[in-house]
């Protein structure tokens, strides 16, 4: 087993990429136990042969379907009209937009880098600090994979065998709760800073809206979708492709040939590593629960205390680090085996747990010093890292605050799948 975890270290420190540095990892330690050869191959693909799973692809191409497509634009305009009169306007107009294209991707990164794009060149522009504008923008990006649909969801709900309909509904609460919070400080910054903001006009808002209707309305058929029983989460992200492609084609027609073979060969490079590193910390996975290491790592956890409020403090710090540092989709796959045991051990709800350790690698994401999604905003806004993090610590606490509210208070997550979708 020390080979199996120094191979691992040692090529995430030197710069390879995560699922090779898992995959290689696992490979060593099978090499090293004796297991036989098969056993590599069988379980990279068992990992990722699941028919829930392709809703991964299908999410990450509606994503970039809706940014080539001009759809996250659109967006953006409602949302600036909506909320803009309240001070800090675009501040606010960021974190709606944010939740409104979170109904449609279910990806961090499609927000951070599409989205955020648009809406941190119109806060710039418009007299906003650029870190302050960076900062809000990598913070409301977070809010993509816990409301629904939601990528780490998907994969949660097949490695735990937990309905993936009520996963989605159980991160509706949290997404709203997440953007008000953030909404809230936005204010309190903009107060204190003498942000603009932009007059409200009432024909306007409506103008907008009825250009941008097509756009808004998606989070609701897709929600709707799950709620009436109309297709399942696979069926709901082939229905968001289809819907991207019709009204960036023949309602808008913002989108070439060009630009659509572009958003499959992005889509296609997206999803194949999200699927290799499933596939590569199945293997992973395997090994250390073959071995007892997840074994004992679940009763180091136990062994701190039996009350599950102390053994969730204990897992919300030890994912909040992982996710600084790790892909979402890595960090499930391999502790999932670990943490599933000592929930169901405490009693806790499944569909709560869920919403709980994805708001928790979220928050990772965009947590100094190595959060993915800093960097991504830090690309598209050309802003130094070290202005990038001081300008997102404060945007943390309302998050944190969140995630401690949906930690101890499990309703905010667990009382709508459960009145509107049976178990």
């Amino acid at each position: 087993m020390t080979a199996f975890f120094v191979v691992f270290i040692m090529l995430l420190l030197i710069g390879v990429p995560i699922s090779i540095s898992i995959g290689a990892g696992a490979v060593v330690g099978c090499l090293w136990l004796d297991y036989p050869l098969m056993v590599i191959g069988q379980k990279m693909v068992s990992g990722i042969d699941s028919f829930l799973l392709i809703a991964i692809p299908l999410f990450v191409l509606a994503g970039n379907l809706m940014n080539a497509g001009k759809i996250t634009e659109k967006i953006f305009n409602f949302a600036k009209e909506l909320v803009g009169w309240i001070p800090g306007g675009l501040g606010h107009a960021n974190v709606v937009a944010s939740v409104i294209f979170a109904g449609m991707s279910g990806s961090a990164a499609a927000d951070a880098g599409g989205l955020g794009t648009i809406e941190m060149e119109a806060m710039t522009t418009n007299g906003y600090d650029k870190e302050f504008s960076a900062g809000v923008t990598a913070a409301s990006s977070v809010i993509g994979p816990v409301f629904p649909p939601s990528i780490p969801l998907i994969i949660y709900g097949s490695i735990a065998g937990v309905s993936v309909s009520q996963l989605f509904m159980g991160g509706v609460v949290p997404g709203l709760v997440m953007g008000l919070a953030l909404m809230v400080l936005v204010f309190i910054m903009a107060l204190r800073r003498g942000y603009p903001r932009t007059s409200f006009h009432i024909l306007a808002l409506i103008k907008q809206f009825f250009a941008s209707i097509l756009s808004i309305i998606t989070p609701l058929i897709i929600l709707s979708g799950f709620t009436l029983g109309w297709f399942t989460p696979t069926e709901a992200s082939s229905v968001a492709v289809g819907y991207a492609l019709l009204i960036a084609i023949v309602v808008y027609r913002s989108m070439n040939w060009q630009s659509f073979k572009k958003c499959l060969l992005e889509s296609a490079l997206t999803s194949a590593n999200t699927l290799f590193i499933i596939g590569s910390s199945t293997l992973f996975s395997y090994v250390l629960i073959r071995e007892g290491v997840s074994a004992r790592i679940a009763e180091f956890i136990l062994g701190i205390s039996a009350n599950p409020n102390i053994c969730l403090l204990v897992i919300n710090a030890l994912l909040l680090v992982l996710g600084m540092f790790m892909e979402p989709g890595a960090i499930l796959t391999l502790m999932l085996p670990v943490l599933i045991p000592i929930a169901k051990g405490l009693g806790l709800d499944m569909v709560h747990f869920g919403v709980l350790i994805v708001l928790n690698l979220m928050i990772g994401q965009v947590t100094p010093p190595f959060g993915v999604c800093l960097f991504i905003v830090g690309d598209v806004a050309k802003l130094e890292l070290n202005k990038l993090y001081r300008s997102i610590l404060p945007f943390l606490v309302p998050l944190i605050i969140v995630l401690f509210l949906i930690t101890y208070v499990p309703e905010v997550v667990t009382w709508l799948p459960y009145r509107l979708i049976a178990k």
